[in-house]
């Protein structure tokens, strides 16, 4: 077993190395500059995910969609992850994290684009849509675009059990048990009952309790760093000091922070922050096919707001509580400390009442939207790969792991979700880069007049 183990540590060092990153980074670059820096437009995506667009065809509103993608790349990775990030990369991870989600936005809005350019709708009238449908339907290639669409739904569908439900409701009944004192068991059995509630559902149901929820947590999380950050105040300007100093030279900061160089500080700045919002994954796309818009450049650059609230907002304010926490609190021993977890409750409980109850809060309602979110995104996988009767086995047995998973040790699980989640990034990002020229017809096309409709036919499919 502990043989086993170590190739699968092995394998996911291997597939989140410097060759992923490189890869993930450089699409974001590259689609920076094919779309002629589409972050220029982000005011206008968040504008548009408010407006309704009832007369064109889709399941949920646009709101209804972002903030389904949302609720899941917004989780317990906006918080524990970036302290993971500082514990291992130094202060300077923080700027890293920022800058990836900056040219992380380019991306989102490319996959957006074609998972609502390449959708289907199935007889009942559900939209279909996602990296699968795009590499199917849009790669010249057919044969090679089937076997890379299989690929991303079977890597989804099982990867929404580990990273967006197991770990969740895992990371939910700890910080219940160490704060509230309530039983693991417990916690699983009411997450696993409000998930069946909710799953049940559909992508209408989801998105109605995620509508609700995602504002109010994310309000609530970043209001909360808002006032810890004016108690911090007299940190604010050195902290930014620190964080771009060391983001590219080794050195010491007040509060025992320790730089590591740039080399490690873009390694785990960029590995969370992709790891956080997602961009590139070919997850989020998946919710934006649902959308109704009347054509595909109004959802992707709805959709590429998420990149903007996950990384550039939550990401940088999660940084900025933790780094002004630990200078100005020398009784966090940051030599002593490589769990992102730790840090972050150790930083957190340093604001009496408010510190602990935002991160217990935050944690809870994140994770619990995470669960949600990949629920969808596991049931398009699986219905795709196994067909429409593959959707109650697949929701039995996700609220049956919801339900074990506070008992279960996770390690192993964590290790294999990350590396599914990687196998699904390959063939999505197979996508983005070979249907580049067709994100680029679309955005000059519609990106001048929004309201323009597509007349192109949605294709029904017999499932």
């Amino acid at each position: 077993m502990e043989a086993i183990v170590q190739v699968i540590n092995d394998i996911d060092a291997l597939v989140w190395g410097w060759g992923m990153i490189l890869l993930l980074l450089g699409t974001h670059l590259f689609m920076t500059v094919r779309t002629g820096f589409i972050q220029r437009k982000i005011g206008t995506g968040i504008r548009l995910s408010v407006a309704k667009d009832p007369d064109a065809e889709g399941e949920v509103s646009q709101f209804g969609a972002l903030t389904t993608a949302l609720a899941s790349t917004i989780g317990t990775g906006n918080i524990i992850g970036v302290g993971t990030a500082i514990a291992l990369g130094g202060p300077g991870a923080v700027f890293w994290c920022w800058i990836t989600g900056v040219f992380g936005i380019a991306t989102k809005y490319s996959e957006s684009l074609i998972a609502v350019k390449y959708r289907v709708k199935t007889k009942d009238g559900r939209m279909q849509g996602g990296a699968m449908y795009a590499l199917e339907r849009g790669l010249p290639w057919k044969r090679l675009g089937k076997v890379l669409a299989v690929l991303f739904a079977f890597f989804g569908g099982f990867a929404s059990f580990g990273i967006g439900c197991a770990t969740q409701v895992n990371a939910i009944a700890a910080v219940c048990k160490e704060n509230l004192g309530i039983p693991e068991v417990a916690i699983g059995i009411v997450v696993a009952v409000l998930t069946a509630m909710v799953i049940f559902g559909g992508i209408k149901s989801i998105a109605n309790v995620c509508e609700k929820l995602v504002p109010f947590m994310a309000v609530f999380y970043v209001l909360g760093c808002l006032i810890i950050l004016g108690i911090n105040a007299d940190f604010i300007i050195p902290a930014l000091g620190t964080i771009l100093k060391l983001a590219f030279t080794p050195g010491a900061a007040a509060g025992g922070l320790v730089g590591r160089g740039i080399m490690m500080a873009m390694q785990y700045g960029i590995a969370r922050g992709l790891f956080s919002n997602e961009s590139g994954m070919g997850s989020a796309p998946i919710a934006a096919a649902a959308a109704q818009t009347r054509n595909p450049v109004r959802q992707a650059l709805v959709s590429s707001t998420g990149t903007f609230w996950d990384t550039v907002i939550v990401c940088a304010m999660t940084g900025m509580v933790l780094v002004t926490s630990i200078m100005k609190n020398p009784a966090i021993d940051m030599g002593s400390i490589s769990d992102g977890g730790i840090l972050t409750t150790l930083a957190f409980s340093q604001i009496p009442v408010l510190g602990p109850a935002i991160l217990v809060i935050g944690i809870i309602s994140f994770a619990y939207s995470t669960v949600l979110g990949w629920a969808y995104y596991g049931e398009r996988c699986v219905e795709y790969f196994a067909g429409k009767k593959g959707l109650i086995p697949y929701r039995v047995l996700y609220v049956i792991i919801a339900a074990i998973a506070p008992v279960a040790s996770l390690n192993l699980v964590w290790t294999i979700a990350d590396i599914l989640n990687a196998m699904m990034a390959i063939p999505n990002l197979v996508a983005v880069l070979l249907l580049s020229n067709v994100v680029v017809r679309e955005t000059k096309k519609y990106l001048k007049d929004l309201d323009q409709k597509d007349t192109t036919e949605i294709p029904v499919i017999d499932k």
